[in-house]
């Protein structure tokens, strides 16, 4: 049986990062990639020009029962490390909003950068290798369709639940439980929410409207725009507050969140009393969403002048703008998901190396680990400082 010194399970952004930086300290190292091409969730990120890291990243950017535990990687191997290799490499890239580099061209180019490192570095790459099983004696004994090899380190980069059409499975959650590691309850992140009866109905007629709004879960508050679907809602807001959201709580949307809108409307209904709310309230807002509000909120009212309008009823509609109250039925779950949230315990692991505390030899990295970044590139970043430091050790 053919024998390397690091297996790395899953060819991915935080598998490559790990096998490139191990194979540069002169490691043997062997990826196995079940898929056809490594990188697929790089090249489908972004839209196909890859959301590749955050400039403004910081262990706030993410999730996690230990919210410690992030913070020793992302030191180590920044954002800045990064860019300074997609500049090596000639990549032309730009900051689309918040910090959030993308691509110029394609996605293309950011596997291209980690191929080519992986190659130079000496990096075997095997493709269609689905991992079978993996046991450990004195050294790790991996089993696929396509040959059995020995390791003295094993690294888990498999990634989540997300996308299952691009190939996730729950394998490196199996085989955490199998070398007796914590895995903790997993769910869709950074995805769409979903209404169901009357409500998604309704809100399905507002299919394509989109527009800048703070939304909030309890004490969490993001502000980027949202877009209804004829599902529910999506857009970066309502993707960053899926990550907290849980079955039964509701959202607050404040819909017109630099406007004092109770001020707004006393000022309307002084000065101009013969107006209607809805030409108001279009100044501000998208025609569609204010018929459909008024529509739904403000009847029997919604055809008098506001001038006539009681106080407490334009409070009423002030209050609606500002923390509109909605209680989605769900998400569209791992099917569009970009991230899993959750996964393997971070107690079992040190924050140094990635190593399984319990089990010399075994590393855990990127998605499989409970650490789950807000939108804009931070999940991206984890995957490379996160590769970098089980590859400085394994």
């Amino acid at each position: 049986m053919p024998s390397t010194d690091v297996v790395v399970l899953g060819g991915g952004a935080a598998g490559l990062m790990c096998a490139l930086t191990a194979a540069k300290r002169g490691r043997q190292v062997l990826v196995l990639e079940g898929a056809n091409k490594i990188g697929k969730k790089i090249l489908m990120s972004g839209g196909g020009r890859c959301n590749f890291t955050n400039m403004f990243c910081s262990p706030d950017n993410f999730l996690s029962e230990n919210p410690h535990f992030c913070k020793s990687a992302l030191s180590r191997y920044t954002q800045w490390d990064f860019i300074a290799m997609v500049q090596a490499h000639g990549i032309a890239y730009h900051e689309k909003t918040l910090g959030q580099l993308f691509c110029d061209v394609s996605s293309k180019d950011i596997v291209a950068m980690l191929k080519k490192e992986c190659d130079d570095a000496g990096v075997d790459i095997r493709l269609n290798s689905n991992v079978t099983t993996v046991t450990n004696t004195d050294q790790f004994t991996v089993n696929s369709a396509h040959g059995s090899w020995q390791a003295e380190k094993l690294v888990i980069a498999t990634g989540g639940l997300s996308i299952p059409k691009m190939g996730a499975t729950d394998f490196g959650y199996q085989l955490a439980r199998q070398f007796g590691l914590s895995v903790l309850p997993t769910r869709a992140a950074l995805v769409p929410l979903t209404f169901t009866g009357a409500l998604h109905e309704w809100l399905a007629t507002l299919s394509g409207v989109s527009l800048d709004a703070e939304v909030r879960v309890a004490d969490t508050t993001f502000r980027e725009s949202i877009l209804f679907t004829h599902r529910g809602m999506s857009g970066p807001a309502i993707l960053q507050i899926s990550s907290y959201w849980t079955p039964g709580m509701p959202i607050h949307i404040n819909l017109l969140p630099d406007t004092d809108v109770d001020a707004l409307l006393q000022h309307a209904k002084r000065a101009h009393p013969r107006q209607q709310l809805r030409s108001v309230l279009t100044q501000h807002l998208p025609k569609a969403l204010v018929q459909a509000l008024q529509d739904h909120e403000w009847q029997p009212l919604s055809e008098t002048e506001i001038g006539q309008w009681p106080d407490r009823e334009l409070a009423r509609v002030a209050a609606t703008l500002s923390a509109w109250q909605l209680k989605p039925a769900g998400t569209e779950g791992y099917r569009t998901a970009e991230v899993t949230l959750a996964g393997i315990d971070t107690n079992a692991v040190s924050s140094q190396t990635m190593q399984c505390n319990d089990v010399p030899g075994l590393y855990c990295i990127g998605e499989v680990l409970d650490v789950t970044g807000h939108l804009g590139g931070f999940n991206f970043q984890w995957a490379w400082a996160s590769g970098v430091a089980a590859g400085i050790h394994v």
